[in-house]
Formats: structure tokens, C-alpha cells, sequence
């Protein structure tokens, strides 16, 4: 069973037990990433995301580092579409430690001036990084093509934007939505929940509450654009984008069903097919991604310009035959056993479970039981698979496309 507590100013606070550990991993989630941002604010969630790490007003970078190194726990954070997370993993006997630091990082960092500069340049050498990546940068062409809203800007900012920020930038930010109502404080591993709770009261009680409401992500839509990028690379990256199921629906468990045997996995028609049988990519695959009220469904690829309109043709011949065909008996058992197994596995680590209740309960408001999850995996029929498979791909296609010649490309890709 899960434990859950609401503190009066807002902060939401929740934990999993798993008695069979000695671990416990903490996270402190805050509703807000680059959907969240305006034009004006694209990259600000991440750099902040940085920032804390530079020091707050008690520790310094080095302190940060140091004290969880001296403990052999583990601190890192992220920051996606649609929250930021910082967590630790420690003992159990170093739960204080991690509940400290963390609280530090959440609610009082310096944002001093001098490191601002030199992180500045470290994001925008992340993002020179992605320009070197093409499996990254199709992505993010991808995201332009399929979306009108702040969910088609990247979660880095682009380099205009990182270059102009003021630490006055980040702090009205940071200030208006770093607060209580928006953050989730989650643990799995080995605790006492009342110690925890006492933690949270001591280390987040000075959490200041802010004025004014939070910005809202704006409405998002989903559209079948087309991005190309001219780029002397020796592979071209594909990749088209459907409609998927947004988060919160039960639909996300039949959908990636279909996505298992369609191109999740080793097994899955897609790898078979262009990687297996014809070896014309290493790398082909695809995934749903859910947000807050929209979803995406997105087949991917990567191969030689020579083989790129073979392997167009033929993800496009699987698409189809989906379609019209749906999927064997045995297709449909093995991708649902792959969807338990995946699941089930991730049981096991506090990480996975401290990420899956801090998401949920942020996002969501709300926590599903593991066995009641997996009775909603158990329930999917090859029906749903069909209909929700079928609504997906029925759709017309966004597409992105990086390499040599990669108009030529783009404009294979059919409705």
C-alpha cells in the first residue's frame, strides 16, 4: 500500500514501502518543463534544473558533491516535457543526508551570477551535443512537425535563447513555479513513515509560498506537419508521427501492447522485417510517449541514404498491413507478456518506483496499485489493440527527416 500525506500549504508527499531493500531513493518533482514555458522562456526549466547544482545558500557545487559522494548515494535530476525532478539514492540509514540536500536544491539555490555564465556554457554544448547526435535531432524536428503549442520547443531552449538569460530570468522563473502546490516529495525503498514525514516537516517546512497562479502549458494540438534537415551525415534518420493516448487514459496499456508488436521490441514486425531480413538498419524501433492531454505514437529509423527509400517503403507496407490485418494470436500474447515482464521488473528497484509514484501523483493526482495495474495489462484484448493501434495509425502522418538529400526523402512519406 502506498502512504500519502498533503501538507496544509500544498506539498504533496508519498511513498512505497519495499521492506525487501536497504535502499531508499527520494524525489522532489515540480510541475514544471518546457511545456510549461512561453516562447520567451523555452530552455528555462532545464537551465534551472542546472543552476541548483551550482550551489544554494548553504552549500556550495563541491559541497553537493562531496557530502553525497562521502555516503556512496547517488544525486541527479532531469528535466522533461512536463516536470522536473531531482533525486537521490542513498541507505537507508542516510535518508536525513538525502532529504536535506535535496530540500536545499528545491528551495534555496543561489543562482550566483559568476556560475551562471560557465553553465551557460555548458548547456549550450549540450546543445551543440544534439546537432552531433542525429537520432536526438530528428527528434526534435520531429516535435516541430507534429505539434502547435509549447510541446513542439525543446526541452534545452535553442541557443539565442540560453545566450540572453539574466539570473533575473531564472529567478522570476524559478519564483513562479518552484511552490508547494505544485511539488511532490516521493519515496520508495526501506523507511518509517513518520520519521520520513518528520523529515519532510523539518527540511521543506520553510517552503516559501508564492503569490499569483502558475502558468498554464496552453492548449496543445496535434498536426501532420514535415520537417526535413540537410545534414552530411552517413545515415539517414526517419521518423513519423502519429496520435497516441494522452496520459491518465487506460488506453495507454493497449496501446503499448501494439507498439510491442509492432516495433518494441526484438520480436516486433518492424525489427524483424528491416533489421532482421532485409539489414537495412541497426537501429529501427517505435514508442508512445503520453502528456498531460495528448499523447503521440512515433516509428523510428536509421539507415544508409542508399537503403532510405526501401526502408520507407516498407515500415509505410507494415503500417498498412497493420491496418488492414491487425496482428496473430501469438503477436498479441507475446507483446503483452513483454508489457508484464517490463513491468513487473521494474517492481524491483526503488528508483522505478519512487519514478512511478512521484509522476503519477504530480501529474495525475492519483496512484495505482501494482496488481491493479497489472489486472488492467491482463484485460487488454486484441480488440482494444486493434481500435486503439487503429486510431493511431489511421491518422495522417507528421515526419521528420535528417540526412543527405533528406527533401527527397520527406516527400515519400504518404498520408
Amino acid at each position: 500500500m502506498f502512504d500519502q500525506y498533503t501538507f496544509p500549504n500544498g506539498l504533496r508527499v508519498v511513498g512505497e514501502r519495499l521492506t525487501h531493500v536497504r535502499s531508499c531513493t527520494v524525489g522532489v518533482w515540480v510541475k514544471v518543463g518546457s511545456m510549461n514555458e512561453a516562447p520567451q522562456e523555452n530552455g528555462l526549466s532545464h537551465f534551472i534544473e542546472h543552476m541548483v547544482f551550482k550551489g544554494t545558500q548553504t552549500r556550495t557545487a563541491r559541497d553537493i558533491a562531496e557530502e553525497m559522494d562521502e555516503v556512496g548515494g547517488q544525486l541527479n535530476a532531469f528535466t522533461s516535457k512536463d516536470c522536473t525532478c531531482y533525486y537521490a539514492k542513498v541507505i537507508d540509514e542516510d535518508l536525513r543526508l538525502a532529504v536535506d540536500i535535496l530540500s536545499d536544491l528545491a528551495l534555496r539555490p543561489r543562482f550566483d551570477d559568476g556560475e551562471l555564465q560557465k553553465e551557460r556554457g555548458v548547456i549550450l554544448e549540450e546543445i551543440a551535443m544534439v546537432e552531433d547526435t542525429p537520432e536526438d535531432l530528428v527528434g526534435e524536428a520531429l516535435s516541430e512537425a507534429q505539434f502547435e503549442g509549447s510541446l513542439m520547443r525543446p526541452i534545452l531552449g535553442t541557443e539565442e535563447r540560453i545566450r540572453a538569460y539574466t539570473r533575473d530570468d531564472l529567478l522570476r522563473y524559478w519564483q513562479q513555479h518552484y511552490r508547494p502546490q505544485s511539488t511532490v516529495v516521493a519515496i520508495a525503498g526501506n523507511y518509517d513513515w513518520d520519521a520520513f514525514l518528520a523529515l519532510v516537516t523539518e527540511y521543506f517546512g520553510a517552503f516559501p509560498e508564492q503569490t499569483g497562479a502558475a502558468a498554464d502549458s496552453g492548449p496543445q494540438a496535434l498536426v501532420s506537419g514535415r520537417r526535413s534537415r540537410e545534414k552530411d551525415t552517413e545515415q539517414l534518420q526517419i521518423s513519423l508521427g502519429y496520435p497516441g493516448v494522452a496520459l491518465g487514459s487506460d488506453d495507454v496499456y493497449a496501446l503499448s501492447v501494439f507498439n510491442n508488436a509492432l516495433g518494441g521490441g526484438m520480436s516486433s514486425r518492424l525489427f524483424q522485417r528491416i533489421r532482421e531480413e532485409l539489414g537495412m538498419a541497426y537501429s529501427v524501433y517505435t514508442y508512445p510517449v503520453s502528456y498531460p492531454g495528448v499523447g503521440t505514437f512515433t516509428i523510428y529509423a536509421g539507415t544508409s541514404p542508399e537503403n532510405g527509400e526501401t526502408v520507407l517503403r516498407e515500415i509505410q507496407a507494415e503500417v498498412r498491413k497493420a491496418l488492414a490485418e491487425g496482428f496473430t494470436d501469438k503477436e498479441f500474447i507475446s507483446a503483452k507478456a513483454q508489457l508484464k515482464g517490463g513491468f513487473v521488473l521494474g517492481l524491483e528497484s526503488s528508483s522505478g518506483r519512487m519514478q512511478a509514484i512521484g509522476r503519477s501523483t504530480l501529474l495525475l493526482n492519483r496512484l495505482t496499485l501494482p496488481e491493479d495495474t497489472l489486472a488492467k495489462i491482463e484485460a487488454v484484448t486484441m480488440e482494444d489493440v486493434l481500435r486503439v493501434g487503429r486510431m493511431a495509425l489511421d491518422a495522417t502522418p507528421s515526419a521528420a527527416i535528417v540526412g543527405k538529400n533528406a527533401e527527397h526523402y520527406l516527400r515519400m512519406i504518404g498520408g
